[in-house]
């Protein structure tokens, strides 16, 4: 029994030597196996849900901001504005409004009105010549040569003027005094009115800006018009040249 007893002995020793090595490559293996596809199958659809869902939010979120953006630009744009009908059909503003820039005045519209003093501290107005034609020639300044020489010669044809039912006046920005002393003075023959405001000047179109010696200034274009018995403008001589003007005024006053 005693060698026996020896024999098992050594083998006790052997399998409890071999139990320890069984245990730990298992339970290490086991350890790993279980955590590693416990991560991955946690981590994969909550990535991918994630993604998914980011995608969709990146996609809707510029199409709404896209769609307010230009929706509230085109009312706001500057086409719109300029094309705007209510301003296309606004009429142009009068160029007697605008300082410096005559009146649109044209040959068949009817005569501004007017009412003014006139030499002597009588008063005259359009009203008084109704029925009859009527020539009134703007001349810049009292009592300077070219304005001297043009009222004389229409003083020199005022029988012709009279025999053609045709009165003239003459029209400058000089006060009463100032055209009283120039009718004394060259023997006029006809109503010399002043218009210190302008308002008559600026309804027929005469007064605006100026250039002498290379300066510009504001006075009075020297204009003549010729007014028919209907009361409507018949002709218009601009920037007239004083030469031979009232012989032609007088024709076509004639004419008329």
């Amino acid at each position: 029994m005693s060698k026996k007893t020896r024999k098992k002995s050594p083998k006790t020793p052997s399998r409890t030597a071999a139990k320890p090595a069984a245990k730990r490559p298992p339970a290490g293996v086991g350890r790993t196996v279980a955590k590693t596809p416990a991560k991955k199958s946690v981590t994969k659809p909550a990535t991918a849900s994630h993604k998914a869902a980011s995608k969709k939010l990146k996609v809707t979120a510029p199409q709404k901001s896209a769609a307010p953006t230009t929706a509230g630009l085109q009312p706001t744009a500057t086409k719109p504005a300029t094309e705007h009908p209510s301003i296309e059909k606004l009429p142009a503003p009068p160029a007697a409004a605008v300082p410096g820039k005559a009146a649109a005045l044209k040959e068949g519209f009817k005569a501004p009105a007017f009412q003014l003093p006139r030499d002597g501290g009588n008063g005259i107005s359009l009203a008084d010549y109704s029925g009859r034609k009527l020539v009134i020639f703007f001349y810049p300044r009292a009592d300077t040569p070219g304005c001297t020489k043009e009222a004389i010669d229409f003083t020199r044809l005022s029988g012709a003027f009279a025999d053609s039912q045709t009165a003239v006046l003459g029209v400058s920005a000089d006060p009463l005094k100032a055209q009283e002393a120039f009718r004394d003075k060259h023997q006029l023959s006809f109503p010399l009115v002043s218009d210190e405001q302008h308002e008559m000047l600026e309804a027929y179109g005469v007064w605006g800006e100026k250039s002498m010696y290379g300066k510009t200034f504001l006075g009075i274009v020297r204009t003549t018009v010729l007014i028919g018995a209907d009361g409507r403008v018949a002709k218009i001589w601009r920037n007239v040249k004083v030469d031979g003007h009232a012989d032609e005024v007088l024709a076509a006053a004639q004419a008329l």
